[in-house]
């Protein structure tokens, strides 16, 4: 009864004091019913749609009359592409973060930059609060609030997901359709999707189930490329230039980073790259289950590991490979904007000075193959590590090497053994 209370004093209060609402709106089945939601339930209030483009593509088409069909007053549509791709997919790639060895990020690290240009126009309205549609089991609602946190620590968030008496999808589509909330789904392909330029999840319905294999063949399930089976029966070879990380040409073109993604999806796409099935460990606690297209994302990732195994020395690399464990959590986490990430980030960016040259890849029914490397800064000596004759190692030097390197064992075997004597 308490808590009951205390529910409802908070929301007497939203009611009286919530005039104005920014939205974090996609066009999909939750922000399209908190709209009217929000209105219903904080006194008619004023709602400002915003959609952060991050290259969804044709999500975006119509999306300003639907909203103000259901109720908004306007809707914001930012062009964020460039942002993203150059402040936070390249640092993520550049620091090799993926979130336990396979999820390459896509939605993680687009919700930050989200959250920020929805406190921005927040700001820039006189809003009295920001809401989103995530739910209270995901981790975008942990990434969006950590955001908004840092820019406006103030700021009152809604979630609905967390308040309102709606339990499912089901339900959901069941306020839609009383609503007249127009959908682009069905009860029977509702299959919950993240977009942008990086990447496409897929989750819920059959993939529920981690026993049941993902349809990719079934038509309309992928929507960046095709199921290796349905690739052609012939490579396709690229080559991918990088300067200090960052990836700035394809087969000799350069391009600008939007266009490189782009050009490595259709490319990527065609050939069946990419594809993830993945059970992870979500922020909150449970284990999910999504599956991800990532054709673009796949090619980068492995062509840097193969730049940075030619111009990093040992140690480094090594070192790295710790960084990109905790770099990948902070961003899986929602933990952008924080002291760590940012000081993470410096030490990538000093790692890759020297991560120069061209990696050639061979593309082959879902199968990357490393094709060759070369670079101005490799360390790679073939006059060192030849199996022929040379002139520059001594063989018989890694003898005492090996004698110094081995003393401990041999000091514990010799002490073991007069103990047990």
């Amino acid at each position: 009864m308490y808590n009951c209370c205390i529910k409802y004093e908070r929301a007497t209060i939203a009611m009286k004091e919530i005039k104005k609402v920014v939205l974090a709106y996609s066009g999909g089945l939750d922000t399209s019913i908190i709209i009217p939601w929000l209105k219903e339930n904080y006194n008619n209030c004023e709602v400002i749609a915003v959609s952060g483009d991050v290259g969804q593509g044709t999500e975006l088409d119509g999306l300003e009359e639907k909203a103000i069909k259901t109720g908004a007053s306007k809707l914001y549509i930012e062009d964020l592409k460039d942002e993203f791709v150059n402040d936070y997919i390249f640092p993520t790639l550049k620091a090799g973060a993926k979130y336990e060895k396979l999820y390459l990020l896509g939605t993680a690290f687009a919700r930050p930059l989200i959250a920020k240009r929805l406190v921005e126009i927040a700001k820039a309205e006189g809003a009295d609060a920001i809401c989103h549609g995530c739910t209270g089991k995901g981790n975008d609602q942990v990434r969006f609030e950590l955001a908004i946190k840092a820019f406006a620590p103030e700021m009152e968030i809604i979630a609905p997901w967390r308040i309102w008496d709606i339990k499912s999808r089901e339900e959901e589509i069941d306020y839609a359709e009383a609503h007249n909330v127009p959908l682009k789904i069905n009860r029977e392909t509702n299959y919950s999707k993240d977009k942008n330029l990086w990447h496409l999840s897929h989750e819920g319905l059959d993939l529920e189930d981690p026993a049941n294999e993902p349809q990719y063949q079934k038509p309309g399930f992928l929507e960046m490329g095709v199921a290796p089976e349905q690739a052609p029966d012939e490579d396709t070879y690229i080559t991918i230039h990088f300067e200090k990380g960052i990836p700035t040409s394809v087969n000799g073109k350069e391009m600008g980073g939007v266009e490189l993604i782009e050009c490595l999806n259709e490319i990527g796409g065609k050939n069946g790259i990419g594809l993830d099935d993945i059970v992870e460990n979500r922020l909150v606690g449970m284990k999910s289950r999504g599956v991800y297209e990532n054709p673009a994302g796949a090619i980068l990732f492995k062509a840097h590991d193969i730049l940075e195994t030619l111009t990093l020395d040992r140690d480094t690399m090594h070192y790295k490979e710790i960084v990109a464990h905790q770099f990948a959590e902070l961003v899986y986490f929602g933990k952008w904007y924080t002291p760590l990430r940012e000081a993470l980030s410096a030490f990538v960016d000093s790692t890759q000075k020297t991560v120069t040259g061209d990696v050639k890849l061979k593309l082959y029914k879902g199968n990357i193959i490393t094709a060759g490397v070369t670079s101005p800064y490799t360390l790679y000596s073939e006059d060192f590590a030849t199996f022929d004759a040379d002139e520059v190692y001594n063989q018989k030097d890694s003898a005492g090497f090996i004698n110094l390197f081995g003393l401990p064992l041999k000091v514990k075997a010799i002490l073991d053994a007069q103990r047990n004597g």
